[in-house]
């Protein structure tokens, strides 16, 4: 099972977690250099350590930060690679291109594919191609549920039928910890999260 670190989010910032000391999920809106790399620092691992950074979605503030891993892939769901490819400030919620790195994208994600020891699943939503990590245990999940009950907003590329059956896919899996978007993460019984994130739909 992938070790798992994780670096919760600074202002405008996502919570990034950092997988087999290489992977980063997310890197956060891009003005917090500083503490996102004093973070990966703190756990034995230098910038350009990253190899592979996975974005669940789209949006800015998972994206902005993107940049500052030059010697990274940068993998996001094909769907999602549309808006960052085509630097589309309303599919990202706000313009992350004033650096010309954010609108790269080096591998198109499908479902199913893997990621050290997760699995990918498409979890649209929040947006178009939003997508989980699963290994088992620990759901990744970006802006699509949270802990404590609740889902990512909808009217920024998402769509609501998309939203619940992501959230119902997600009930299936025996998960035990969600490291979500935003927020804290949910270290055991994070199944009656999902469930409690599906009565908000």
């Amino acid at each position: 099972m992938s070790n798992v670190v994780f670096i919760i989010g600074y202002n405008y910032d996502s919570n990034c977690y950092l997988i087999d000391n290489n992977i980063l999920v997310d890197t956060g809106a891009g003005g917090n250099k500083d503490y996102l790399f004093s973070k990966l620092r703190e756990n034995g691992v230098e910038p350009d350590d990253i190899e592979l950074v996975v974005n669940t979605h789209c949006h800015f503030d998972h994206i902005g930060g993107n940049h500052f891993f030059p010697n990274a892939k940068i993998a996001v769901h094909k769907l999602d690679a549309v808006s960052i490819k085509n630097k589309d400030t309303l599919g990202t919620s706000m313009s992350a291109f004033n650096n010309e790195d954010n609108s790269s994208v080096d591998i198109e994600l499908e479902e199913g594919d893997k990621i050290a020891d997760f699995e990918v699943i498409h979890t649209p939503g929040h947006t178009s191609g939003g997508i989980s990590l699963w290994d088992g245990e620990t759901l990744i999940c970006g802006d699509t549920i949270f802990a404590g009950g609740g889902v990512g907003r909808m009217d920024i590329g998402g769509s609501y039928e998309d939203m619940k059956n992501s959230v119902e896919k997600l009930m299936t899996l025996d998960v035990k910890r969600i490291f979500s978007g935003h927020g804290p993460i949910v270290e055991d019984n994070g199944k009656e999260h999902i469930k409690l994130s599906y009565s908000y739909l």
